[in-house]
């Protein structure tokens, strides 16, 4: 797991972070570029030359790979001493990012690694963790020392602390601390009340037992600031203090609205988990959503944050199933009847030709997604599972002392609306 933690580094720490983050920006933006002149060397076709310039390598050049950039890298320490101010391993970690970035680019599609500027550099990693490193007072990490750290909440003793990122944010500096813990988890068994669950931008969700949220508008209710410090913004001269200055509030407003948005998921995601043994959601694309006509609205919900993060995660701290169900069809189809009824999105209400049922038109698909996801596990496990009671297993006990959820569960309350 990875529990995010807010720092209180003195101005010296500061400016040490600072200074860290602007040398892997240098090797980062260093070791792209000695990439793409690789790949650029090999581009020229062979009975032309480019009127401009031509990269000339030698053709038993190797590619410049991790293994190639780390050897680089030491050598390049000998006649700059600057690289030798920030942790070995720290610089090491940038250059497995770059490789994990063109990897990702070949195998899942992804855009050209891009080069960083000052505002885009805002992290680095390291790697492996000093002994006993955790302490009341704060964390000790390499070459910054002990750092102040307000912790939220309590590290189990059973987790060990592998590794640490420090991000720079607008409201200032974390640490991400990836724990990891010697247990076998089981994923949860599905038991236990169903809830099917649709979402919509008229209604942020509607389940199936007929209880429906209202959307929550994030983004507009902060929209007339964030245009004001906008409008601001045009008439500062670039590069300026007093620009940078307001780059960071619009930042802090940005930040602010993520966090709300986050933070109403989570309790929404808690509430829902209280009463259901099972959740099946629509396996929807919402990338696609994303760019239509009302993109800037369901960016605005976090749609895809909900369903695909947060909603998973909380369900497994409950020991709650969840699943996902062909999202084709949903609001076509009576969940009474199974009788198919044609309508276009405008109608806002299903009502049934063949068996007179009438039902709001987001409840009837949470009911058919609810369906749907009972008949596939039916089809898995061979037998009916509907109407079997929540189990209460031995290793829950563990999951509830290790991300106290007794202790949470009751402080999160949402107003639904609707």
């Amino acid at each position: 797991m990875t529990w995010k933690f807010k720092l209180e580094p003195t101005d010296a720490q500061v400016l040490e972070i600072e200074h860290t983050l602007s040398v892997c920006r240098k090797v980062w933006n260093y070791a792209l570029r000695e990439r793409k002149d690789w790949l650029n060397s090999r581009k020229s076709p062979i009975n032309a030359c480019s009127i401009v310039q031509e990269y000339i390598l030698s053709p038993d050049e190797p590619f410049p790979g991790y293994h190639v950039q780390a050897q680089g890298l030491t050598v390049a320490k000998e006649f700059n001493p600057e690289l030798k101010t920030v942790n070995a391993q720290v610089l090491q970690q940038v250059l497995r990012n770059l490789d994990r970035a063109f990897e990702e680019m070949k195998s899942k599609k992804r855009g050209f690694p891009r080069f960083k500027n000052q505002a885009r550099s805002r992290s680095f990693v390291f790697p492996q963790m000093l002994k006993n490193c955790i302490s009341k007072e704060g964390i000790k990490l390499p070459q910054l020392g002990l750092v102040k750290v307000r912790w939220s909440r309590e590290i189990p003793a059973l987790f060990q602390v592998k590794q640490a990122r420090i991000v720079r944010k607008a409201s200032g500096y974390f640490v991400m601390l990836s724990l990891q813990a010697e247990v076998d988890i089981p994923a949860a068994m599905p038991s236990g009340h169903p809830i099917g669950i649709d979402v919509g931008l008229e209604y942020f969700l509607s389940t199936s037992e007929g209880e429906q949220v209202k959307r929550p508008h994030f983004f507009n209710e902060q929209h007339r600031k964030l245009t004001l410090l906008q409008r601001r913004l045009k008439k500062k001269q670039k590069g300026s203090a007093n620009r940078q200055k307001l780059n960071r509030k619009i930042a802090r407003q940005h930040q602010r609205i993520g966090d709300t948005r986050k933070d109403w998921h989570f309790k929404l995601a808690h509430h829902l988990c209280d009463g259901a043994g099972m959740i099946f959601v629509e396996d929807l694309d919402f990338r696609i959503m994303a760019k239509g006509m009302l993109g800037k609205h369901t960016l605005d919900a976090g749609l895809g944050q909900f369903t695909n993060q947060i909603l998973p995660w909380v369900c497994f701290k409950h020991d709650v199933f969840y699943g996902k169900v062909d999202a084709y069809g949903t609001s076509q189809e009576c969940p009474d009847c199974g009788a198919r009824v044609q309508k276009d999105l405008s109608v806002r209400i299903s009502r049934c030709l063949k068996c007179g049922a009438t039902k709001p038109r987001d409840i009837a698909a949470a009911q058919v997604i609810c369906a749907r996801g009972q008949r596939v596990i039916e089809n898995a496990c061979g037998a009916d599972v509907t109407g079997i009671g929540v189990t209460q297993s031995s290793w829950q006990a563990v999951k509830q002392e290790i991300f106290g959820v007794t202790q949470r569960i009751s402080k999160h309350t949402v107003r639904l609306v609707g």
